[in-house]
């Protein structure tokens, strides 16, 4: 009896299409891997976002201080964008250098101090804001002129024909607010005996209490904690002053921009928060710094307006 099973050439007409069938599913499943691969190449690709700031400390320090924000961000970041982000740190050598890094767009986002956030935005009017920093829910807080307690000085008049004791050159209390203060009560540059560039608040204050100055600058919760370690301290005027600015990169793709403003407005990270030494973030506007660029203009007033005072000497910079 004919059996297609007992035929050789019968057999070899039933394997072919097997053997064909074989390679093409072999075929599909390879396709199907370079697809899922692919797929899931895309679904898992990072984002890369540069930080920036300056060296207003070791840098190793402003490392370690910014992480734990850095981290939240991250987080919240991969979560709303559904892709996971992670976060570089860039911390140039001077403010100059950050201004003109973010002003290029070698950050995609920084933290400035408000004076130097309105110098960025000088050279690049496109910079964005994101939010600004809010200490106990406000945007703003105080700067001291502060003498020592047993000074007779009652008033910025007062101050012509005496010592000055500023900040940082590019800070934002230590300089630009209050010698905009100066200026407004008739005080130049010309009008001081002598005034020095201290860097940190912490040395304006200490230098004034401890008779090296007549008077200084700084800001009102370095001037509280050096009264509550006994320096003789004592409050000339008060002023107030604006909180950081978190900004954009000019040409930072929308999608990203408005995410990083949700996730900072939306932030309620206790490590964060506390390792920034603020209660959160609130919105920002343009208008917010226009107290810092009028402060600016008479600054620049008060040490042009005449020759400055025969004595001027920097040690080290700190915004604030």
């Amino acid at each position: 009896m004919f059996s297609p099973s007992s035929d050789p050439s019968s057999q070899n007409q039933q394997r072919r299409p097997l053997t064909l069938s074989v390679v093409f599913n072999l075929k599909s499943m390879l396709i199907a891997s370079l697809l899922l691969a692919a797929g899931t190449q895309t679904a898992t690709a990072k984002i890369t976002l540069t930080f920036g700031t300056y060296a207003a400390d070791k840098p190793s320090e402003v490392v370690r201080k910014f992480r734990p924000v850095l981290n939240a961000i991250e987080a919240g970041l991969t979560q709303k964008l559904g892709e996971p982000v992670t976060i570089r740190t860039q911390i140039t050598s001077s403010y100059n250098k950050a201004i003109d890094a973010l002003a290029k767009g070698d950050f995609d986002f920084a933290r400035f101090g408000p004076a130097s956030y309105v110098k960025a935005k000088a050279l690049n009017p496109a910079i964005q804001l994101l939010a600004m920093e809010a200490v106990n829910g406000s945007k703003t807080f105080n700067g001291i002129i502060c003498v020592r307690t047993d000074s007779d000085i009652t008033n910025l008049q007062q101050l012509q024909g005496r010592s000055f004791a500023f900040g940082s050159p590019m800070s934002t209390i230590g300089r630009f607010l209050s010698q905009s203060a100066l200026k407004q009560a008739g005080i130049t540059a010309a009008a001081l005996k002598h005034y020095a560039y201290l860097g940190r608040h912490d040395k304006v204050g200490t230098a004034v209490a401890n008779g090296q100055f007549d008077a200084g600058a700084l800001k009102e919760s370095t001037y509280q904690k050096l009264r509550k370690r006994g320096y003789a301290l004592r409050a000339l005027i008060t002023f107030p002053n604006v909180t950081k600015p978190w900004v954009a990169r000019a040409d930072l793709p929308v999608r990203l921009r408005l995410a990083l403003r949700d996730v900072l407005l939306g932030m309620t990270d206790k490590a964060a928060l506390k390792a920034l030494k603020k209660s959160g973030f609130l919105p920002a506007a343009e208008s917010d710094y226009d107290i810092i660029r009028d402060a600016m203009r008479d600054a620049q007033d008060f040490a042009t307006e005449k020759s400055p005072a025969p004595f001027i000497a920097l040690f080290g910079a700190r915004e604030q």
